[in-house]
């Protein structure tokens, strides 16, 4: 699968991602600063489902009705981060069709997943 990591998620994942044989671009190695508006528009460009620790995307997504390629948008706090990087390798694994086009909300024991139509942009 394709991901783009927004510059607010943990790079272990990127790594982990990398690892697993999966194709990730890190926003800050390729556009560090880019607004959230051109980190989405550049997901949806090269069709990956995007990484983020930034609740502003939920509002671009449902508020403005973005289009996206899928959304994973994680809620680890401390005390869990040293879990994260597997717990996303395994819903990448468990869930992959699943995750293109979705509003993906990961907690520690918890994945809501929000089916959303695709917009055009």
């Amino acid at each position: 699968m394709r991901f783009l990591a927004d510059e607010s998620s943990d790079f272990a994942v990127v790594r982990a991602l990398r690892a697993a044989g999966h194709a990730v671009s890190a926003v800050g190695e390729v556009a560090a600063g880019a607004s959230d508006e051109k980190v989405i528009a550049a997901a949806v460009r090269e069709g990956a489902v995007l990484l983020t620790e930034d609740k502003d995307f939920g509002q671009l997504v449902f508020a403005e009705r973005r289009a996206t390629g899928g959304v994973i948008f994680i809620r680890f706090p401390a005390a869990f981060r040293a879990e994260l990087p597997r717990v996303i390798c395994r819903l990448v694994e468990q869930r992959a069709e699943k995750l293109v086009g979705s509003f993906v909300v990961i907690q520690p024991g918890r994945i809501r997943v929000a089916q959303r139509r695709q917009v055009a942009e």
